[in-house]
C-alpha cells in the first residue's frame, strides 16, 4: 500500500493557488479537431491493421505549435494548463476509434448493415461510460498511488508539455523565464517536422493512389518450388509510420506472422492441395485454381482467427492476478471517494483536487443504461444492459489500473473484449438466445464495453499528465467528455463512407447463376429497400429490394439485392473484409482486413451457431501455444499470420529504421550516461515520432479523403488507370514492381534521416 502522506507531498508543475487560462473556448475547439483527425487516422489503421498509435504526445506537440504560431502573428500565447487541455480533448478520438473499428465491422461480417445511428450510440454512450466510470477512481489511481502506478505515456506526455512551457508559465511555476535562442529553434524545427510529414505523406498518397503515380502494392508471386509463396509490401507513409512508433520488436513479431503464412502455410496447402480434384471446405472451388489471396481468404484467415482469440487469451490471462489485485483496489477507491465526496462542494478543496461530483456522476451513468437499454438500434434487452453495467465496470476498473502499470500501448483492450463476448455469447447460448438478432445485441454489449475500457484508460493517462502538471481535474473530464461526443459523431459517417467506398456489387449472374435462372423471390415478403452506395451508384441509379441468404447452396451467403420481378441482381460484398477487389468495370479496389473485427464476428457466430471451421481455427490456437511455451508473445505474430503480408512488411520496415536511429542515438557519448527511462522518454518525443506522427496522420487522413471522392472521380479513376497501366512505367509493366520502391525508399531515408540524433561538434561516436 503506497504512503498516503507522501503521495500528498508531490507538488504539480503548477501550484494549485496558480490562475492560468485552461478551459478556453479556442483550446477546446482546437483539441476537437485534432482529435478528429487523429480519430479519422487511427479508425483507417485500426480497419487496416488492427493496430492504432498512442496520439497524446502528437497532439500535445501540434498544440504547442499551432499556439507558437499565433502568437508570432499577434495572438496570444497558450498556457500549459491550456496546452494540457488540447491535448485532453484530442485524445478521445483515437480510444473510440479503436473502439469502434475493432467491433463495429463484424456486423458487415456477420449480413447485417451499419446503421449510423447504432454506430454513433455505441461510440458515444461507451466512450460516456468509460469516462463516468473512471471520475470517481481518480483520486485512489492517480493521486493516492502516485509512486505505484507510472502511467508512462501520460508521464512522457506532461514531460513534453514541460519542456515547452510558456514565459508566463514557467513564473507561475516559480520558474526564471527562458528567451533561449536554442530553444526558439528548437520549437520551430519540431513544427517543421511534423506539419512536413504531413504535408509529405498527403502528396506521396494522392500521387500514389490518386493519381496512380506508382504502385500502391507490389508484389511477387513464386512458382515451383515454393508454388503459391509471394511477397508484397504496401509503399504506405501510414504504416511506415506504424512501424517506427511501435518500435522494432512488436514490428518484426508481426512481420514474422506475415511470412509465415505467405511463405509457409499457403505454399503448403498449394502443395497438399493442387492434386485435389474437388474443393477442400472452407473453400468453394479447387486449390489449384486459387491464387494465393484466395487461398488466404478461404483458410489461412481462420488460422489467423484462432492465432489472435489464443494471443488475446493468454494474454489476459497472464494479468489475471493484476487485474485481481487491481479490481478490489479499484473498487476500494470506488467506494473511499463516494464516500469522502458526499456533500463536499467544489469551492471546499483546492483547484486541483476539483473533479465532477460523484452525484453527477451516478445520475450520469444511470441516463447512459437506460438509454442503452431502450436505443432500439442495439437490439439490447435487459440482460444486456446488465452484462454492459458488469463488464463495463471491471474492465474500466482493469484497463484504468493496466495503463498506468504496463501503459496505454500494451493495454490488452482486444483480449478484455474477446472476454465480454465469450461470456456475453455463452450466457446468451446457455438461455438458448441463438437467433441472427441476438449477434447485433451480443456485438453492442462487447462494442460499448470495448469503448469504455478503452476509454477508462486513455482517460486515466490524461489525469495523470495533469495531475503532474497542476490541472484543473474537473475541466479535463469535462474536455474529454466534449472530445468523445465530437469524435464519436464523426467517427461513425466515416466508418461508413470507407466501407461504402470499398464496397462491389458483384453481378449475381457471376456468383449464383442457378439460384438467377431458377429463383424468383416474392419481394412482397421483403421489407427493406435501398440504392446503391459508392462509385458504382454513379452508373446504376435503381432502387432494389433486400435479401438475405443464410446459406452456402447455389451461391455464397450474404446480402443480395433483388429488383421489383424478384430476380436477383447483385450480391453486396462489403468493403471491410470483403473478398472481392474487381469492380465490373475491371477496376480494382483496396478492401479493409478489420482483422479485430473479424475475430469478433467469428466468436459471436460461432459460439451461437457453431458455424465455424474449427479444425482451421485449432490450428491458430496452436500456432499461439506454441510461442507462448518458447517463451515468445503470441499476440503481435498472431496479427501477422491474420494480416496480408504486404501490411505487416511496411511496419517491419519502419521498424528497422527506428532500430537504426536508436542504435546510433544509444551510441553517442552524451546518451551512455543516461538512465533507460530517460532515454525512452526522449525517443518518444524525438523528431523521428514527430515524422512518423507527421505520416501517420497525413496518410492516413490522405486515404480517408480519396474513399469520399471514390464516387464522385469514377470516370475520372478508371481513365486514369488504363492510361497508367499503359504508359506509366511505374504502374504497369515488367518493372513496375521495383521502380516503385525509388519513390517508396525516399520516404523511408527522409524518415532516417530525420529521426536519427546529430552528433555534437566535438563529440565522437
Amino acid at each position: 500500500m503506497p504512503n498516503r502522506a507522501q503521495s500528498k507531498r508531490v507538488r504539480p508543475y503548477i501550484p494549485p493557488e496558480a490562475q492560468l487560462p485552461e478551459f478556453s473556448f479556442r483550446a477546446v475547439l482546437m483539441g476537437i479537431i485534432l482529435g478528429m483527425v487523429f480519430g479519422a487516422s487511427s479508425l483507417y489503421l485500426v480497419l487496416k491493421v488492427g493496430l492504432t498509435v498512442n496520439a497524446s504526445i502528437p497532439v500535445a506537440v501540434i498544440a504547442i505549435t499551432l499556439f507558437r504560431l499565433n502568437k508570432k502573428l499577434g495572438g496570444k500565447d497558450s498556457s500549459i494548463l491550456e496546452n494540457s487541455i488540447v491535448q485532453t480533448t484530442g485524445s478521445a478520438g483515437e480510444s473510440i476509434a479503436f473502439g469502434l473499428g475493432a467491433t463495429m465491422p463484424a456486423l458487415l461480417i456477420l449480413g447485417f448493415d451499419l446503421e449510423i445511428s447504432r454506430v454513433m450510440l455505441v461510440g458515444v454512450l461507451g466512450a460516456f461510460l468509460g469516462i463516468l466510470m473512471m471520475i470517481p477512481m481518480r483520486r485512489w489511481l492517480i493521486v493516492e498511488q502516485h509512486n505505484e502506478l507510472k502511467y508512462p505515456e501520460g508521464t512522457a506526455c506532461a514531460e513534453v508539455l514541460k519542456a515547452a512551457v510558456s514565459a508566463t508559465s514557467r513564473q507561475s511555476a516559480g520558474l526564471i523565464q527562458s528567451d533561449d535562442p536554442d530553444e526558439l529553434r528548437n520549437d520551430k524545427k519540431r513544427a517543421s517536422v511534423i506539419f512536413g510529414g504531413f504535408g509529405v505523406a498527403l502528396l506521396y498518397k494522392f500521387i500514389n493512389v490518386a493519381f496512380k503515380g506508382w504502385k500502391d502494392t507490389p508484389e511477387f508471386v513464386f512458382g515451383p518450388p515454393l508454388k503459391a509463396g509471394s511477397v508484397g509490401v504496401e509503399v504506405s507513409p501510414e504504416l511506415l509510420g506504424v512501424g517506427y512508433m511501435v518500435g522494432p520488436k512488436i514490428a518484426s513479431i508481426m512481420a514474422a506472422g506475415g511470412v509465415m503464412s505467405y511463405l509457409f502455410i499457403i505454399p503448403m496447402i498449394m502443395f497438399f492441395g493442387d492434386a485435389l480434384t474437388v474443393p477442400l471446405a472452407p473453400g468453394v472451388k479447387l486449390i489449384s485454381e486459387m491464387n494465393p489471396h484466395q487461398i488466404r481468404s478461404a483458410y489461412v484467415l481462420y488460422i489467423g482467427a484462432g492465432a489472435v482469440a489464443m494471443g488475446g487469451l493468454v494474454s489476459l490471462v497472464r494479468v489475471i492476478p493484476m487485474i485481481w489485485r487491481n479490481l478490489l483496489a479499484g473498487l476500494s477507491g470506488f467506494f473511499a471517494t463516494a464516500k469522502t465526496s458526499k456533500g463536499s462542494g467544489l469551492t471546499s478543496v483546492a483547484r486541483t483536487e476539483q473533479d465532477i461530483p460523484i452525484k453527477w456522476v451516478l445520475i450520469g451513468i444511470l441516463v447512459i443504461i437506460t438509454a442503452i437499454t431502450l436505443a432500439t438500434p442495439l437490439h439490447m434487452n435487459l440482460l444486456g444492459a446488465l452484462l454492459i453495467v458488469l463488464f463495463g465496470f471491471l474492465f474500466s476498473t482493469v484497463s484504468s489500473r493496466l495503463t498506468g502499470e504496463i501503459g496505454s500501448s500494451s493495454n490488452p483492450v482486444s483480449g478484455l473484449t474477446v472476454a465480454t463476448l465469450l461470456f456475453t455469447c455463452l450466457i446468451f447460448l446457455l438461455m438458448g438466445w441463438t437467433g441472427n438478432h441476438y449477434y447485433v445485441t451480443a456485438l453492442s454489449v462487447g462494442a460499448i464495453v470495448c469503448i469504455a475500457a478503452s476509454n477508462a484508460g486513455t482517460t486515466s493517462q490524461d489525469l495523470k499528465t495533469g495531475f503532474l502538471l497542476g490541472s484543473t481535474p474537473r475541466l479535463q473530464q469535462y474536455a474529454i467528455l466534449i472530445g468523445s461526443f465530437s469524435s464519436a459523431l464523426i467517427l461513425g459517417p466515416i466508418l461508413l463512407t470507407l466501407n461504402d467506398a470499398a464496397t462491389v456489387y458483384v453481378p449475381a449472374v457471376e456468383v449464383a447463376p442457378e439460384i438467377v435462372s431458377s429463383m424468383v423471390v416474392d419481394v412482397s415478403t421483403l421489407k427493406d429497400k435501398v440504392t446503391l452506395t459508392g462509385p458504382q451508384a454513379e452508373t446504376d441509379r435503381h432502387s432494389y429490394f433486400v435479401w438475405n441468404k443464410s446459406d452456402e447452396a447455389g451461391g455464397p451467403a450474404g446480402k443480395y439485392l433483388v429488383d421489383g420481378k424478384g430476380r436477383l441482381t447483385y450480391l453486396v460484398d462489403p468493403g471491410i473484409n470483403g473478398s472481392y477487389t474487381t469492380r465490373p468495370d475491371g477496376t480494382d479496389v483496396k478492401k479493409f482486413d478489420a482483422p479485430k473485427a473479424v475475430l469478433m464476428s467469428y466468436l459471436v457466430k460461432g459460439i451461437l451457431n457453431q458455424q465455424l471451421p474449427w479444425t482451421l481455427v485449432l490450428f491458430g490456437v496452436i500456432i499461439s501455444l506454441i510461442l507462448e511455451m518458447s517463451g515468445i508473445s503470441s499476440l503481435a505474430f498472431a496479427v501477422g499470420v491474420y494480416l496480408p503480408l504486404s501490411s505487416s512488411a511496411p511496419i517491419f520496415v519502419g521498424g528497422a529504421v527506428r532500430w537504426l536511429v536508436d542504435r546510433r542515438s544509444n551510441k553517442l557519448i552524451r546518451n551512455q550516461a543516461s538512465n533507460r527511462d530517460k532515454n525512452i522518454v526522449s525517443s518518444d518525443g524525438s523528431l523521428g515520432i514527430l515524422l512518423a506522427s507527421g505520416y501517420i496522420a497525413g496518410g492516413a487522413l490522405a486515404g480517408v479523403l480519396i474513399a469520399i471522392m471514390a464516387g464522385v472521380t469514377m470516370n475520372f479513376d478508371e481513365n486514369l488507370t488504363e492510361w497508367a497501366s499503359k504508359n506509366n512505367p511505374f504502374y504497369g509493366g515488367a518493372n513496375a514492381n521495383l521502380l516503385t520502391m525509388l519513390p517508396y525508399l525516399l520516404i523511408v531515408f527522409l524518415l532516417y534521416w530525420v529521426g536519427r540524433e546529430k552528433k555534437a561538434h566535438n563529440g565522437v561516436i
